[in-house]
């Protein structure tokens, strides 16, 4: 009888904080920069600069832990991780091993089974490091140091997932909390979230962990399930084959489909990790950690709780709504201004998600104010353009985040309210059309449909479709 075996999977993950600025020194955190223009003596390494610790990366942490459900570590420290390697201009990274930030929390993610804990070990306070850029053509490396000193959490799983479904429910829980919270963007596309993936297997029924690899350079959920599947197949072969699993750190390229070995699996013990001289320990007191709690953002499933309640939406529209904290603040803010929350979702769920989907963007990236949207809800409302307009007006909109009202004036697209000049267009279109005439008399209805088509080119789209079709009947 063929083996059985199960997965065992646990997470790493990277988020790089919504800071302005960096972990120790006051460079600036923006995405994108030239080469090494977001730098100083103290995240290039530079001997005697000392690091002083930026505020709000506690804050942050501190949030992410709370909303993880975690304990708090009241009295803790950095310590420095020592390594050698370019993109880390001082030798060593500071990081925190022994007292971290945030410990023994869990989150909840929804399976095929139902609701299931994933068990958060830690969350700790780090820099990133340098990135470097391998010049093919110059047959060099260069190294950029922008990122390094960038501040980032790194959140520790418990291996309880399974298979790589619970690993993207997961990941997208994590995202959407923190995105929620303002701590970071988590765009998996420029780095500010990534995940390292340990994985073993073993026999279904048996006790102890196999041996487990570090999967890195994953950079997509779509990577991450691949790689996940990948490295699974790769370690039951072995295994069938009589082989052992090595403990490793394996780089997965997403383009071949496979992963290789990078380097045999460090531990604690190869760092040589020791407390952080020139960091004093950080001390939380009970009334900021109250403090911190209190600021704590309504989630998404009090959201939908509440849409439920306050709007009458359908839950369709409430889930995709509330699944990104941007597009929730888009609706809300409209609804507010306009008080028309079932045309806001409409708005919202067609063409804002065509929208999306055709320019291959995220949420995140609209760019279209609340009070425009509202504005253009008003200008269908109040029939000064009619739908087909409206389309055209907010794909304007949902592009640039023009003004609509000025928009409409400017290209001259108001609803034509000129009964004479609509009537004189639906007589031409009756008498240029003397076989639809006669279809619609003989009860076939969709001729009125082509009837009303003709009318509206006639009148350049600026007519409204409910009236045509009236005039149109009432002639016939």
């Amino acid at each position: 009888m063929k083996k059985q075996y199960e997965t065992v999977i646990g997470l790493e993950v990277h988020v790089e904080l919504a800071t302005k600025t960096k972990i120790f020194c006051a460079c600036s955190t923006a995405f994108g920069g030239a080469p090494n223009t977001h730098t100083c003596p103290v995240c290039t390494g530079m001997p005697g600069t000392l690091p002083v610790l930026n505020k709000q990366v506690l804050e942050y942490a501190v949030a992410v832990g709370l909303a993880m459900n975690c304990e708090i570590t009241r009295y803790c420290k950095f310590d420095r991780k020592n390594y050698f390697y370019p993109d880390n201009p001082q030798n060593y990274q500071i990081s925190q091993l022994y007292l971290p930030i945030c410990r023994n929390g869990y989150v909840e993610i929804e399976t095929e089974e139902g609701k299931k804990k994933v068990g958060i070990h830690e969350i700790h306070m780090e820099e990133d490091a340098g990135k470097l850029i391998h010049d093919e053509w110059e047959g060099c490396s260069l190294v950029d140091y922008n990122r390094s000193g960038v501040p980032l959490i790194e959140i520790v799983s418990e291996p309880d997932m399974r298979d790589a479904k619970e690993v993207i429910a997961y990941l997208e829980k994590l995202r959407m909390m923190i995105q929620y919270l303002g701590a970071s963007d988590c765009k998996l596309q420029e780095g500010s979230m990534r995940a390292d993936v340990n994985l073993s297997v073993r026999e279904v029924g048996t006790e102890a962990f196999g041996t487990r690899t570090e999967m890195k350079n994953l950079n997509s959920f779509r990577a991450i399930s691949r790689a996940i599947e990948g490295e699974r197949e790769r370690q039951i072969e072995l295994l069938e084959a009589g082989n052992a699993v090595i403990q490793e750190t394996r780089r997965w390229d997403d383009a071949k489909g496979e992963s290789y070995a990078m380097r045999s699996k460090e531990d604690a013990q190869d760092y040589r990790y020791f407390p952080d001289p020139d960091l004093p320990p950080i001390e939380v007191d009970e009334s900021w950690l109250e403090e911190m709690k209190a600021k704590q953002p309504e989630f998404r499933e009090g959201k939908m709780k509440r849409y439920k309640e306050e709007y009458d939406i359908p839950e369709y529209d409430i889930e995709i709504i509330t699944a990104s904290k941007c597009m929730a603040d888009l609706f809300e803010e409209t609804v507010k201004l306009c008080g028309q929350p079932k045309k806001v979702s409409n708005w919202l769920m067609v063409e804002t998600l065509r929208l999306l989907k055709e320019r291959g963007m995220e949420p995140e990236d609209i760019r279209f104010s609340p009070s425009n949207l509202a504005k253009l809800i008003r200008l269908a409302d109040e029939k000064v353009i009619n739908s087909s307009v409206a389309k055209e007006v907010f794909e304007a909109m949902f592009d640039n985040d023009m003004d609509p009202e000025k928009y409409v004036e400017e290209k001259g697209l108001k609803t034509v309210c000129d009964e004479g000049a609509l009537k004189k267009a639906v007589e031409e279109v009756i008498a240029a059309n003397p076989k639809s005439v006669e279809d619609y008399r003989n009860g076939k209805e969709k001729a009125i449909g082509f009837l009303v088509g003709q009318t509206m080119k006639a009148m350049k789209g600026k007519a409204d479709p409910g009236k045509v079709n009236e005039m149109l009947r009432g002639m016939l």
